[in-house]
């Protein structure tokens, strides 16, 4: 009987063993790691791409200006500056203009005097343009950092740009970096240039 008590002993040492050694359940080695699971927070698809974006136009060196799209009129009836006026990054800061438009209403209706006195009437096709979808940015992939569900949580902006006889179409979007563009700068974790679509001459 002693024999036999020694060896369930044995027995029991040896499962209790096997347990403790056994591969525990997957655990998560950060805070970090941790919020990445609670965001869901994924590599980017690729490429980025929008359902929806925020429009603003803005006049320069013109008579008189007027934009339609996806809502009521944009109307300059004064003279507008030239950009010069606001120096060589005149267009770095722009921000703001008409949120959450779906892709994508009627076509821009453009109508404006340039400087010579001249009055010019465009479509500009906004649907056409970014008829793939596809966000312009500049960063490479490889950079683009982890994002919610791998997508961008906000609309790109586009920027309808009258200058005297010139139309042009940009896009910016925020595009979340791996590493800081400036090492002194914690918020530098981001681009958001302007990306030149299209051009146009009257």
């Amino acid at each position: 009987m002693k024999t036999h008590g020694i060896a369930v002993m044995a027995l029991l040492l040896t499962a209790v063993a096997l347990t403790a050694c056994s591969p525990a359940s997957p655990t998560l080695k950060s805070d970090e790691d941790r919020l990445r699971a609670e965001l869901n927070l994924k590599p980017a698809k690729w490429p980025l791409k929008f359902k929806e974006h925020t429009f603003i136009p803005l006049c320069y060196s013109t008579l008189a200006c007027k934009v339609s799209y996806a809502g009521p009129p944009w109307i300059d009836d004064k003279p507008s500056p030239p950009s010069s006026t606001y120096g060589p990054k005149y267009l770095d800061h722009i921000m703001g203009g008409h949120v959450g438009i779906s892709n994508f209403p009627d076509p821009a209706e453009v109508t404006w005097r340039s400087m010579d006195g001249v009055e010019h009437k465009a479509l500009i096709d906004i649907g056409a343009i970014f008829r793939d979808r596809v966000v312009r940015h500049n960063v490479p992939r490889e950079e683009v950092a982890e994002l919610v569900h791998g997508k961008l949580s906000g609309n790109p902006l586009i920027l309808l740009e009258v200058n005297d006889r010139t139309i042009r179409v940009y896009m910016r979007a925020f595009i979340p970096t791996k590493h800081l563009s400036d090492p002194d700068n914690p918020l530098s974790d981001r681009r958001d240039e302007l990306v030149l679509a299209r051009t146009y001459q009257y």
